[in-house]
């Protein structure tokens, strides 16, 4: 037997013994995941379980060094872990904006400090980030953020404001785009973190047309952050922020894989009888299928080092379109049924409100047009690749 067998064989038993019964059911909505931090209300004590004993495992963060809270496996023993808790069905233990963006910023570019007091803490799920990229006159033109950001001798002192800020209302701390300098609009961006319960921090819940609100405006009012809390060199996040984009993207494009076919989806609501409603499933499922290679070549190579610049903005692409195409089919194949908005017998409107919510998935992490500009400048090596 070789080691990764052994290693195959280890974890299938490890799974089965700890992974809670009630966390190998699939989720049914984003309120089933868990996202840690000090004022998460987990839904269950299995679901708390779940997280602790996969964070003690290192397997929240499987492939990062065990020094900092990770379970310093090998990309094969990644694969083979996700291969087998997707056997038996369980859950991811944790979501959490500071696994899949802020850490491989953090594990590229913090200091040795600055990982030794985050990652561990955001591999044990007791620490929520959120994401302060976007302001009201910098969306797509990122790079015009206008935040300031001044040295103020023993401290920065930050004012202005934020847009789109996922969760910033329920995160523990902000990862942070300011400006440190009007001289260069890329050169003069710092990236910075700092504690959301410091003082001059508010928030604004921005209510959607799906009635929910995961998106806040987000304000600073003369915050002072200690300075040691900049990653990277002052004046040199615009670096950071580039690469921490490329794994939001990976991240956003996981989207596209769906739980369930749409085939599934239209059988559940026994509409897959309809001809045209049967080959636009099929027609998906073909994409569905391919996509879901494509994901793991891509996987595959990032983790080695190898991915095409341009691939994160292929797969942002290719998968936020395909989920809005899953949720599409499936308002088509539920009828009039799935345009109901608040009954019991639609759960609340659960389709409806998720179609809707897909809407942003074009937006959000940069929009489709800006993921086809970069893939062109890359391709066709034009300026500014």
């Amino acid at each position: 037997m070789s080691d990764l067998d052994t290693f195959r064989a280890d974890t299938r038993a490890w799974l089965e013994a700890n992974c809670p019964a009630e966390m190998r059911t699939p989720m049914r909505s984003e309120d089933d995941a868990c996202w840690g931090g000090r004022h998460f209300a987990f839904q269950s004590e299995a679901q708390e379980r779940w997280m602790r004993l996969m964070g003690e495992k290192g397997w929240t963060v499987p492939d990062w060094p065990a020094a900092y809270g990770g379970g310093g496996l090998t990309p094969a023993e990644t694969k083979v872990l996700k291969e087998e808790m997707r056997s038996i069905g369980a859950r991811s233990p944790l979501s959490s904006f500071g696994i899949s963006m802020l850490g491989p910023a953090l594990l590229k570019y913090g200091t040795e400090e600055q990982k030794n007091r985050f990652l561990p803490e955001i591999a044990r799920g007791e620490i929520r980030w959120c994401q302060g990229y976007s302001e009201p006159g910098a969306g797509s033109d990122l790079a015009g953020l206008q935040t300031k950001c001044e040295d103020n001798g023993d401290h920065w002192l930050v004012n202005g404001q934020k847009v789109w800020t996922s969760y910033a209302d329920k995160a523990d701390w902000i990862f942070c785009l300011v400006r440190t300098s009007t001289e260069s609009k890329h050169g003069g961006i710092s990236f910075l973190l700092f504690d959301m319960e410091s003082e001059g921090v508010s928030t604004k819940p921005i209510l959607l047309i799906s009635g929910y609100s995961p998106f806040c405006e987000t304000f600073f009012d003369n915050v002072k952050v200690p300075k040691d809390q900049v990653v990277g060199d002052v004046n040199k996040g615009w670096d950071v922020a580039k690469y921490l984009l490329g794994h939001e993207r990976e991240m956003i494009s996981g989207m596209g894989l769906g739980s369930g076919s749409a085939r599934t989806l239209a059988q559940s609501l026994g509409a897959i009888d309809d001809p045209v409603l049967a080959a636009d499933v099929a027609l998906f499922d073909v994409d569905a299928i391919a996509f879901a290679a494509m994901s793991e070549h891509f996987i595959d190579q990032l983790k080695a080092g190898e991915a095409h610049p341009a691939m994160p903005s292929m797969m942002k692409y290719a998968g936020t379109e395909l989920n809005k195409k899953r949720h599409e089919l499936t308002m088509a194949a539920g009828g009039s049924d799935a345009l109901e908005w608040d009954s019991e017998r639609s759960h609340g409107g659960k389709a409806a409100r998720e179609w809707l919510r897909t809407k942003a998935n074009s937006i959000e992490g940069g929009t489709s047009e800006v993921q086809l500009g970069i893939v062109a400048k890359h391709i066709l090596r034009l300026p500014g690749a």
